[in-house]
């Protein structure tokens, strides 16, 4: 068999061991076991349990990260259907992949240095992928010279953020679809900007 289909069996097996059983507790062992490869031929392909959990967290993220650009490209000119298509994307990426989004939501951020490096690239990626969708949103409407990119950065940070923390929401309501979770946060935040965009603002009184 290819080394390279053989990575991925590998990989398959321990994104599922790493999600059920935490980094620490997972057993190189076990993941060898199912994945019917030896011990040492795992150390051999991916160098050590860290490397192991690497090469999961970067094939997860990748995919991640694909499916929301694929989304978006295919979702015609208009910014804010990009950014609904990929976001739909996103959130029905986390509810078919919850193993995957384990390892890297609620697992990753708390290892290694190099495992918390590879973690902030993947968010970067999504970033820059929706911060440049916010500004072309602002681009479009003529009034760039209200919001700027420091404007784009903000809202694209509060917007990933809130799409993280609505993952853990979503697992505790599963009657709510990827694409309703999207409209929700949709009307909270890209509504949101377009008053801001019209000029209206909220000011603490006094």
């Amino acid at each position: 068999m290819p080394r390279q289909v053989r990575e991925q069996q590998i990989i398959d097996v321990a994104v599922a061991i790493f999600a059920k059983r935490g980094y620490h507790a997972a057993s190189v062992d076990e993941i060898a076991e199912l994945a019917g490869i030896s011990k040492p031929m795992v150390y051999l392909y991916l160098d050590s349990k860290e490397g192991l959990f690497l090469a999961c967290l970067r094939r997860e993220a990748e995919r991640l990260v694909a499916a929301f650009q694929e989304a978006a490209r295919g979702a015609g000119a208009a910014p804010e259907r990009r950014l609904y298509a990929g976001l739909s994307a996103f959130f029905a990426f986390v509810a078919a992949h919850r193993d995957s989004w384990v390892v890297l939501h609620r697992q990753a951020s708390e290892l290694t240095e190099a495992i918390a490096a590879a973690v902030a690239e993947a968010r970067r990626a999504v970033m820059a992928e929706v911060a440049g969708l916010i500004r072309d949103g602002i681009t479009r409407s003529g009034r760039g010279a209200r919001l700027g990119g420091q404007d784009a950065d903000f809202v694209a940070h509060a917007l990933v953020g809130a799409a993280d923390s609505l993952t853990d929401w979503m697992e505790h309501h599963p009657g709510q679809s990827p694409e309703a979770v999207t409209l929700r946060l949709m009307n909270m935040v890209w509504v949101g900007m377009r008053n801001v965009l019209d000029g209206e603002a909220w000011l603490p009184e006094g």
